[in-house]
C-alpha cells in the first residue's frame, strides 16, 4: 500500500510539474519576453517621448524587434535642457544603421505608443551596444489642436468675408455686375466658339 501511495503521488507530481512548465511558456510568450533570445541594448536621445512606457515595443522597418526596457531622464546643466533617454532592448539579428531614423508612433489615434526605427543607409556602420541615436520628436497633442484651431479660424474668416460680400469669392457670389459679365461672355463663347482659336492682336 504505501509503495503504491508513493507511485500515485510521483504521478502527480510529475503532471503538476508539467502543468507548471506549460504555464510559464505561456505567461512568457503573452508577456513577449525575450527569455531565449539574445540581443543588445542601444540609446534613444529624445526630447519628448509623447507617454512611451517600459515595455513598450520596438519595430525595426515595421517588424517587431525588441522592446524598451528602462526610461531616464537626463538633465543637461550645461545647456539647462532635460532629455529622456530610452534603453531599449533589440534582438541579435537586426543591425541598426547608424543613420537611421527614430520617432515615436502610434497604433491607431490614441492606440498603443510604440518606437518606430526607419533603417538608413550605412550598414557599414551599424550600432553596438550602449551605442546611442537620436530620435525624432513627436507633436505633442496641445499642438496638433492649436494647429487645428488656427485653421478652424482662417476657414471662418473666409466663410465670414464671402458673407460680408469681401474678397474676390464673395464679389463674385454677391455682385450681380460680375456675374452678368460672366454670363454673357459664357454665352458669347456658346455661340462663336471659333474666338477661342483666334489670337487677340498685339497693340502696336
Amino acid at each position: 500500500m504505501i509503495f503504491g501511495k508513493t507511485k500515485l503521488e510521483m504521478k502527480v507530481g510529475i503532471f503538476v510539474f508539467i502543468g507548471l512548465v506549460v504555464l510559464v511558456v505561456f505567461i512568457l510568450s503573452i508577456g513577449g519576453f525575450k527569455t531565449w533570445s539574445s540581443g543588445y541594448r542601444i540609446n534613444l536621445i529624445f526630447n519628448f517621448v509623447n507617454g512611451v512606457k517600459i515595455g513598450a515595443p520596438v519595430r525595426f522597418a515595421g517588424v517587431d524587434v525588441g522592446e524598451v526596457k528602462k526610461i531616464d531622464l537626463q538633465f543637461k546643466s550645461a545647456e539647462s535642457h532635460t532629455n529622456v533617454c530610452l534603453d531599449v532592448w533589440i534582438r541579435d539579428i537586426v543591425h541598426v544603421p547608424a543613420d537611421s531614423t527614430v520617432w515615436v508612433n502610434t497604433l491607431g489615434l490614441l492606440g498603443e505608443k510604440y518606437v518606430e526605427i526607419m533603417p538608413g543607409k550605412d550598414y557599414s556602420h551599424p550600432l553596438k551596444e550602449n551605442d546611442s541615436l537620436v530620435g525624432v520628436d513627436p507633436v505633442p497633442t496641445h499642438e496638433l489642436f492649436s494647429k487645428a484651431e488656427s485653421i478652424m479660424g482662417n476657414v471662418d474668416n473666409g466663410i465670414a468675408k464671402i458673407v460680408n460680400k469681401e474678397g474676390t469669392l464673395g464679389r463674385l457670389l454677391y455682385d450681380d455686375k460680375i456675374y452678368n459679365e460672366l454670363e454673357a461672355l459664357v454665352t458669347d463663347v456658346r455661340k462663336n466658339p471659333w474666338k477661342l482659336l483666334i489670337k487677340t492682336k498685339e497693340k502696336k
